[in-house]
């Protein structure tokens, strides 16, 4: 029971003539910085929508170094779905998640305001030359993460579908090969389908063998269905694959330390589909299986991996067509959140303890 002088206490820091007031330090410190001198804040419906509402800033492609100086990390969206085998529509996936109007500031569990702490834009879409050619789309997008990267930025990329990862880490990995943590129902190291190397089934086969992605610092987690037939490559690479199955009797700490440990601290990415995620909870997908994580234990993981040294990400496969109740984007959206609070701690990139 609340003691008297325990309620007169409480009543002098909270009560009506208090005012707003907030006491705790850190907690103050956000607030700072979202509620104007008035007591009133921005209404997460109002204004133009950018990714997890970060500032935009327009860059001029033929000239971008002035347009990035400054950044750390790049929010970038790449409609495209040309690489897609079956539902298609996650073009629309880079709009669906900007207009996602609750997400963040805060990250109650790693303790920090990314988009506040970090120099953090939208710098809108990857510049396309053509909305029908697959090949040229992926020449498109390695050239502008290789800009990013050029400036000294990390980029993390909105999809689109999870073909633009080849091409992504062409770029992150052009002088030397990084390790990667993928969630995802399927491995995506499949090889030529219908005549083509670079749909988004097949990705990861194609960086292995370009040399920009080390297969030996590669997990794979939550992969599951009936395409197992196709990821002989992860296997015979030296790839770890962890089966949505598996979790259960491992546990999430389990999961989370193998990741840690196969990763190292050596340059990583972060590729995220969401379609590893249940389609209870994430129905507007392409490719969606049944049996796959919760919204809850994927942020577990992605919250687990607080301190590796991340160099870029990505968060794909939101198709919105498929997507009546937005669940899926807002699914995405916060999950693409996780992952720019994780760079806060990237010693690449924010770096603090």
């Amino acid at each position: 029971m609340t003691e008297p002088n325990d309620l007169e206490r409480l009543r002098k820091l909270f009560g009506p003539e208090a005012g707003p007031v907030i006491h705790d330090p850190e907690f103050k410190a956000v607030a700072a910085r979202i509620i104007d001198p008035s007591g009133t804040r921005s209404a997460p419906y109002a204004g133009l929508p950018t990714l997890l509402d970060a500032p935009y800033r327009a860059i001029d492609w033929k000239n971008p170094a002035e347009g990035l100086a400054g950044l750390d990390v790049a929010l970038i969206g790449v409609p495209m779905d040309l690489g897609i085998t079956n539902r298609n529509g996650c073009r629309f996936g880079p709009r669906a998640v900007r207009a996602i109007e609750r997400i963040g500031p805060y990250n109650h569990v790693l303790r920090t305001a990314p988009v506040m702490e970090m120099a953090v834009a939208d710098i809108g879409d990857v510049p396309f030359r053509s909305r029908f050619r697959l090949e040229m789309a992926h020449e498109d997008i390695e050239a502008t993460t290789a800009k990013i990267v050029a400036a000294g930025v990390a980029p993390l990329s909105i999809g689109g579908d999870h073909s633009i990862s080849h091409p992504i880490l062409r770029a992150l990995g052009r002088d030397r090969p990084v390790g990667m943590i993928h969630i995802d129902a399927h491995c995506d190291t499949s090889g030529e389908f219908d005549s083509c190397r670079f749909h988004h089934g097949g990705p990861f086969r194609q960086a292995v063998l370009d040399g920009v992605l080390d297969p030996k610092r590669t997990i794979q987690i939550g992969i599951r269905g009936a395409a197992e037939y196709l990821w002989e490559f992860s296997y015979a690479s030296g790839m770890t694959v962890i089966h949505a199955e598996e979790i259960a009797g491992l546990g999430l700490e389990a999961v989370i330390a193998k990741a840690l440990a196969v990763v190292g601290d050596g340059p990583t990415y972060l590729s995220f589909d969401i379609d590893s995620i249940d389609p209870a909870f994430a129905p507007g997908t392409g490719t969606p299986e049944i049996g796959g994580l919760t919204t809850r234990e994927a942020q577990a993981i992605l919250r687990g991996l607080k301190g590796v040294n991340l160099v870029g990400g990505d968060m794909v496969e939101v198709s919105p067509p498929y997507d009546a109740t937005t669940n899926t984007a807002h699914a995405g959206a916060q999950m693409a959140f996780e992952i720019l609070s994780l760079m806060h701690f990237s010693p690449s990139i924010g770096a603090k303890a």
